[in-house]
């Protein structure tokens, strides 16, 4: 798929940094220049560490710089899900750290003065009357049960009053969610990296590690990376660098597309209040103004891995079905990448050996999530473990069907979702 796309387009080049030759020392080796990577190096770096970053392409290359950037709450299994696998005390204090994760974000972007067109609010949208049923459970449940409050739920009127489509029955409206554009966002973690004495490689591709003199060594394409610790956050762009972790994950492909620049009123007139949008199917759409006025949709999937023919067409037909009044309006950007889901569609973290360490499997729902992972990776290598450790007590599976069958297996079980949504 083509790394091509309105982030890009509307994102300055740089800065660049080298590709690593020779041998090096550090504290802490981070492999991966996404959202995860990004911000367990700068917390890392800002305890004083001296952190080294190996990044296979560019910073952000991966799903970071190129998702829906809805910064929401939660994990993507949902809480009752998180409360069969883990109980209901663990399964709050993975919600509170969801919660905890948009203050840090926001934090972060004040902090290091990110560019990023930060926007606050996020709806979800029913598109059934079973589906807004479902919301108005959870916007109770996360209210008596878990102390949230800024979600509340909006009903027909309203909601037409905010999106100007006919489509939706329902929605809840987080006030405290947002979205932000993703590639300047994982820039501006990667810049305050370097800040604070990080030292970032790009195309530089982590092959494996071994130990030598009590110490890890990580060898890439063209030098290595001497360190006590190591931390793991490539996510679906990890390759095969570990088939223990490969194999807990899938990489699926979505896509999304950018309009013509359609003007402020125009825009504006789509979704009033300026939230991000993604509605109630298992196989979802999801939507959002950009700050240059563009309607950018996305949400389809291909979980065979394969670029669907006729991806920039179908994507926009689903855009119709809920702006039919965009007929006329120009797609001028297309693309699509892989996010890593797991079986359960809950988060993976834990550590593969003592001194190296993994986050993986956000499922989608890592733009907020993965900059907590960061956090709490550091706070791990730093002494202060426990609540990392509360996130690796959720047990995760391989995807049945070994190399050769886990896709097909994947595909045919996803045709049942798709059956529900449509009927």
């Amino acid at each position: 798929m083509s790394p091509s796309s309105w982030y890009h387009a509307a994102t300055p080049a740089g800065p660049f940094h080298p590709t690593l030759q020779g041998a090096i020392e550090a504290d802490i080796c981070v492999v991966g220049g996404g959202i995860a990577g990004c911000s367990t190096a700068l917390h890392l770096a800002e305890r004083g560490f001296r952190v080294v970053l190996l990044e296979a392409d560019r910073i952000g290359s991966g799903a970071s710089g190129r998702s829906g950037a809805q910064a929401i709450t939660g994990v993507a299994c949902g809480q009752d899900k998180l409360e069969s696998l883990i109980g209901l005390d663990a399964a709050k204090r993975i919600w509170d750290c969801s919660v905890e994760a948009l203050s840090l974000q926001r934090e972060l972007i004040a902090r290091y003065a990110i560019d990023c067109d930060y926007t606050a609010g996020q709806m979800q949208v029913a598109i059934k009357p079973r589906q807004e049923a479902s919301l108005k459970n959870e916007v109770s449940r996360l209210q008596r049960v878990y102390g949230y409050h800024s979600m509340r739920m909006m009903e027909r009127a309203e909601l037409r009053e905010c999106i100007a489509s006919s489509r939706y029955v329902a929605a809840t409206y987080d006030t405290n969610a947002g979205h932000l554009q993703p590639l300047q966002y994982t820039r501006g973690l990667a810049a305050a990296a370097v800040s604070r004495g990080a030292r970032i490689f790009e195309h530089t591709r982590a092959l494996a590690h071994q130990r030598r003199d009590g110490r890890l060594v990580i060898r890439t394409t063209a030098g290595e990376v001497a360190t006590e610790h190591l931390a793991l956050c490539g996510n679906a762009t990890l390759g095969g660098y570990s088939r223990a972790l490969a194999r807990k994950i899938m990489g699926v492909a979505t896509y999304i597309i950018a309009t013509e620049s359609l003007g402020e009123a125009r825009a504006s007139e789509l979704i009033r209040n300026n939230a991000a949008v993604t509605d109630s199917n298992f196989v979802l759409d999801y939507f959002r103004r950009s700050a240059d006025h563009r309607l950018l949709f996305g949400g389809r999937v291909s979980y065979s891995g394969l670029d669907p023919l006729g991806t920039t067409r179908a994507t926009r037909a689903r855009m119709l079905q809920v702006f039919p009044q965009l007929a006329d309006a120009r797609i001028e950007h297309a693309w699509g990448g892989y996010v890593d889901i797991t079986v359960n569609r809950a988060p993976h973290f834990g550590r593969l050996e003592p001194d190296v360490y993994f986050v993986q499997g956000f499922s989608g729902h890592g733009i907020a999530l993965t900059g907590i992972a960061g956090k709490l990776l550091a706070d791990a290598i730093g002494g202060t473990s426990e609540q990392f450790d509360v996130f690796s007590r959720i047990p995760h599976h391989d995807f049945p069907g070994g190399d050769a069958l886990r896709r097909p297996l994947l595909v045919l079980a996803m045709l049942w979702y798709r059956l529900r949504d449509w009927f």
